[in-house]
């Protein structure tokens, strides 16, 4: 699909990419780790193979859109060549938290610790992205009035869209949707990091809250969810670290403190041992300076 190539927006004030449209195929582009600063949808259109994101690994086949958010390390092996298209957006150019009510991507989408980070693209889906995709390059060409808008606007209908199908494909990515074949002790154990993440940090405290064996637990929650409970547990508290550091002036010890880390530096080492990254960094490239911009 040679009419993307490649086009970038860079933000003038931070030098930091801002938006980028591109094409890939049978690069091997993915095959080793990335950790961006920025949000990646990637449509493989062609080819199949394995994603690694954070710490699970799912299988892809053609037509496939995977989500992967600021700092959240992937990495694709090959069965078959690849081609697709990435769309690449930074938090300062569109923030799907603020925007939350607009899109309701979030948590869907993105940043959903349950369910896999991609969705299938049906033939309908196709044509909508393409019209879509189409609509955005041909604004990124014009540098003309109200350019941010308008590929904020088509941006909007990309997320809405993809979120739409997704909750479709998948109904337990919606928060409150319990799905039929999850047992109901995984449901409640939903709602129970929901409520105690910031003040629960071991497997062990949810065992006994569910009256199950944390052997028995961990067994449930790797068959259904493909990941430990420490990595579930984890994931939920880097999020809403994630979440404070961009949208708040909180320091990074008022941050840890709400978590439930009374020592700040532990929390910072266990933030940067599962996001790749320190707080301080984090909210430098992704955070609170520019936020009230986005």
């Amino acid at each position: 699909m040679d009419i993307y190539n490649t086009n970038t927006l860079i933000d003038e004030q931070t030098g930091n990419l801002a938006f980028k449209l591109s094409e890939f195929e049978s690069s091997c582009q993915f095959c080793d780790t990335h950790r961006l600063n920025y949000y990646s949808l990637i449509w493989i259109k062609k080819g199949r193979g394995t994603a690694q994101v954070d710490f699970s690994e799912y299988t892809f086949t053609p037509n496939t859109l995977i989500a992967v958010t600021p700092y959240q390390p992937f990495a694709f092996t090959e069965e078959e060549p690849l081609e697709g298209v990435v769309l690449n957006f930074h938090p300062d150019f569109f923030c799907i938290h603020k925007h939350h009510e607009q899109v309701a991507c979030n948590g869907v989408l993105f940043n959903n610790i349950y369910s896999p980070p991609m969705l299938c693209v049906t033939d309908d889906m196709c044509q909508s992205f393409e019209l879509v995709l189409e609509q955005m390059y041909a604004e990124v060409q014009k540098s003309e009035l109200a350019q941010y808008e308008l590929l904020v606007s088509y941006l909007k209908i990309f997320l809405i869209t993809a979120s739409r199908a997704k909750a479709k494909q998948q109904p337990e990515a919606l928060e409150g949707t319990p799905e039929e074949k999850e047992p109901f002790i995984l449901q409640k154990l939903k709602n129970l990091i929901e409520t105690h993440y910031k003040t629960m940090h071991s497997a062990g405290e949810y065992a006994d809250l569910l009256n199950i064996s944390p052997k028995a637990l961990a067994k449930m929650t790797k068959n259904h969810f493909n990941k430990t409970m420490t990595n579930l547990i984890s994931e939920r508290i880097i999020i809403e670290a994630k979440r404070e550091l961009y949208l708040t002036n909180k320091t990074v010890k008022e941050i840890a403190y709400d978590l439930g880390y009374d020592d700040e530096h532990y929390f910072s080492r266990f933030f940067k041992n599962n996001a790749d990254i320190s707080p301080k960094t984090y909210r430098e490239t992704v955070g609170f300076a520019r936020a009230a911009m986005a």
